[in-house]
């Protein structure tokens, strides 16, 4: 398992102006492109390092970057400007929820790509209500990623296939969101809880999100009275249910 703080986030330069500065994929036969530049965040070092690896096989295909947590992905998408971000969807410090809302908002024009061992009803509506446009499973990676990739670059939303079919299904129309669930926090109240979820006390939540004293100590209890939980322990419990982090 890779550490969230451990070492600075890698950084690739861009190419170069003789290094494939126009490449040809299987989508586009005789068409000469530009690569599409790729960051990726995960906190495992070992499963950055399998993406970078199938992302690299394809020359049409940079990685500008690696992030670690949530966080640094947001710092990075803003620095680097890449094409798409593929986050993972549970990191440390700020989910891959929370990263691709404030990624598309600072980056509009960025794709995000959601990587996840998980497929739940509640995730899948809340992927698509943060603005990401690609889903999928880590387990169809090696088969899929380049094919989400080619899509994302087009503009064009890809579903890992068990995911696809819940959407042709009309299962988002057909299913209402329960009240109680995490679409019904803002952005920061979802920080909120995750941070307590992943033992934070009230200062450290204080200072990681840059809050009053006043405003980390009633964020809590507003919190539970919203999705009607009585303990800190409801709380913890409905952040591991709602994919906020992982158990």
């Amino acid at each position: 398992m890779g550490s969230a703080n451990s070492q600075e986030p890698a950084r690739y330069p861009a190419r170069g102006p003789g290094q494939n500065d126009h490449t040809f994929s299987s989508g586009a036969l005789g068409s000469a492109r530009k690569p599409v530049r790729v960051l990726i965040a995960d906190d495992h070092e070992l499963i950055r390092r399998g993406l970078r690896e199938l992302l690299q096989r394809d020359p049409s295909c940079q990685v500008c970057g690696e992030a670690q947590d949530g966080l640094q992905a947001v710092q990075m998408a803003k620095q680097l400007k890449p094409q798409i971000v593929a986050l993972d969807i549970s990191m440390p410090a700020l989910n891959g929820l929370e990263a691709t809302r404030q990624i598309r908002k600072a980056v509009p024009e960025v794709e995000v790509l959601i990587l996840t061992v998980h497929h739940s009803e509640q995730l899948v509506h809340d992927v698509l209500a943060a603005g990401a446009r690609g889903y999928l499973l880590k387990s169809d990676a090696a088969r899929d990623l380049m094919a989400a990739v080619d899509s994302l670059r087009l503009h064009r939303p890809f579903f890992t296939s068990k995911v696809g079919r819940m959407v042709l299904e009309g299962f988002l129309i057909n299913n209402p969101v329960s009240q109680n669930s995490s679409a019904t926090l803002s952005d920061r109240e979802r920080q909120v809880v995750q941070l307590l979820a992943e033992g934070k006390s009230k200062k450290e939540v204080e200072s990681l999100l840059g809050i009053s004293v006043k405003t980390a100590e009633t964020h809590p209890n507003r919190i539970m009275r919203k999705l009607e939980l009585d303990s800190i322990c409801g709380l913890v419990h409905y952040a591991v249910r709602n994919e906020i982090v992982e158990a």
